[in-house]
């Protein structure tokens, strides 16, 4: 390989061709069966991760993994990610190999993991054995991605650390809404979230499957991609990125919500327009968001997004201390089913279980993956004992004044429980949509850091002003549960199953499938319907 540098100023990047060299002529030595399995699986991972999204991976694992922090602004890594010095790209993956390291400790990897980790280049890129093999098939021609590799999920997770990963995406904001979703369907209501906690965990192992169908699927986009051709894999990817934008539309009317409940009387004059106390603080909330924006490198907000995990806990545990510590009482029985607004109630309960598009990430990156069952029951039993216990504790504690988030109810003096859980997790959750954007612009426009930045704040600012427009906690996660979360929790996972492995499927197998895709169907289409309405009956 030739630099446009002299080899005298720079003679780390002829040690970089030195391991390539290296790493070839060991492959060369392995026998033959060894290699052509190393072909049939090299050629595959490049057809999936060639297309859009490619920085999905990478953006979803830094969403839900806490690892060690590696700051870096945008526009700072850019010049290695989109441009094509090798000189720059040297630096990185150098720099890189030497600073990411897991926050937990990973599980001891095998001698053929120690053999790959000689270099920096292996550890970074697709290993030049099978890049040449890859290119020797004629399947497809390597080319790099234009994404950055900084970030990924620590390969060799042990159990804790992926029940660790699993527990922050999937306890989040939908266990507040659990006492409200009650009171909107009443007491027999709670049948229906067990019965999403059972269906979620059965689709969860169906993606499992789905990967495990072929060599190079790793993520929710390559199951599409492999279950409906390009077309499915752009299709699930604009769904999962439409309901990570959603997510962040939420943050900011909870925010806004509870910091309004906290200074009622605050208000501001800004160039000539009188800001009441919600207005004001939706736009507090996304001015101090906006610079975690812009940070490129999302590892430091990792540590951070363990502090969601402890503000759900936090948030309940502060539940049960008011209900049965400082004795608030319990207003009633309650209602035992609301037919006409369970539709609502559905959507809610849906929300809870909206982590679907992490678990292929967290099962590719285990060490021991015949452990994921366990993570993933493990993971929605610890769900669903918190959304029942603050569901029910709530809706004893107040009643039919229960507001759409329980906090709204509580003292107002718990202002922790408040304001943690969206501020470490908003950053994280903009992050995907912003570089599947960015990777639709030219790279030569990305050279400049302005417009990643430009497409970052427009972003905010139009979460911003959708939550402005549409101020409805409860009814926009009765949305976000009823339409996007039913297709990517219950329908999508078995359809792309069905597709893949129809032919391997049992008749007990297709049955659950198409039992699964039925109730999703009806809960989408029923809670869609009543949470588009509502919404547009309270704007008018």
């Amino acid at each position: 390989m030739k630099n446009s540098v002299s080899n005298e100023s720079f003679n780390y990047t002829e040690s970089e061709d030195e391991d390539e060299e290296k790493w070839n002529r060991d492959e060369d030595d392995s026998d033959s069966s060894h290699s052509s399995m190393v072909m049939r699986q090299g050629s595959t991972p490049n057809a999936y991760s060639n297309a859009w999204p490619q920085s999905y991976r990478q953006s979803i694992d830094s969403y839900s993994n806490v690892a060690s922090p590696n700051v870096g602004f945008l526009g700072n890594s850019y010049l290695s990610m989109f441009g094509s010095s090798p000189l720059s790209s040297s630096l990185t993956l150098r720099h890189t190999a030497e600073i990411t390291k897991p926050f937990l400790p990973t599980a001891p990897i095998d001698v053929e993991q120690q053999h790959q980790s000689r270099s920096s280049y292996s550890l970074l890129c697709p290993n030049p054995a099978k890049r040449s093999l890859i290119s020797k098939t004629g399947d497809s021609e390597y080319k790099p991605s234009r994404i950055s590799t900084e970030f990924t999920i620590s390969q060799g997770s042990t159990f804790g650390q992926a029940l660790l990963n699993g527990i922050n995406v999937l306890c989040g904001v939908g266990i507040l809404s659990t006492p409200y979703a009650v009171k909107e369907g009443g007491w027999l209501s709670l049948a229906i979230l067990l019965m999403f906690a059972v269906l979620s965990f059965y689709t969860g192992l169906l993606l499992r499957y789905c990967l495990d169908s072929a060599p190079g699927l790793e993520t929710y986009p390559d199951i599409g991609q492999a279950a409906f051709g390009k077309l499915g894999r752009i299709v699930i990817s604009i769904i999962l990125y439409v309901e990570l934008y959603a997510c962040c539309v939420e943050y900011i009317i909870l925010e806004s919500d509870n910091l309004s409940s906290l200074f009622p009387n605050a208000h501001l004059t800004l160039l000539g327009y009188e800001l009441d106390s919600y207005h004001l603080f939706a736009l507090a909330a996304t001015l101090v968001v906006l610079p975690t924006c812009w940070v490129r490198d999302l590892s430091i907000l990792s540590y951070v997004s363990v502090g969601g995990v402890i503000a759900s806990v936090l948030v309940f545990l502060c539940l049960f201390w008011v209900g049965l510590v400082d004795q608030v009482g319990f207003v009633g029985q309650g209602t035992t089913l609301h037919l006409s607004t369970l539709p609502v109630t559905i959507g809610l309960y849906g929300y809870c279980y909206s982590g679907h598009a992490v678990y292929p990430n967290i099962y590719t990156s285990m060490a021991n993956r015949s452990q994921y069952p366990a993570v993933l029951l493990t993971c929605f039993a610890i769900c669903t004992f918190m959304c029942v216990g603050a569901a029910v504790l709530g809706y004893l504690m107040f009643g039919e004044s229960t507001q759409s988030q329980f906090t709204l109810n509580m003292p107002q003096n718990l202002v922790a429980s408040k304001v943690v859980n969206p501020f470490t997790k908003y950053a994280l959750i903009i992050s995907p949509v912003a570089m599947s954007l960015e990777e639709l612009i030219p790279s030569y426009y990305l050279k400049s850091h302005m417009y990643p930045i430009l497409i970052r704040t427009a972003l905010v600012i139009s979460t911003l002003l959708v939550g402005l427009n549409i101020p409805f906690f409860g009814l926009v996660m009765a949305l976000i549960g009823s339409l996007l979360t039913m297709l990517v929790t219950l329908i999508l996972p078995c359809a792309c199953y069905l597709s893949i492995l129809r032919k391997k499927a049992t008749y007990l197998q297709i049955s659950a499938c198409l039992f699964t895709m039925t109730v999703g169907v009806i809960s989408s289409a029923s809670g869609t319907y009543s949470a588009v309405s509502q919404i547009i009956e309270n704007l008018i």
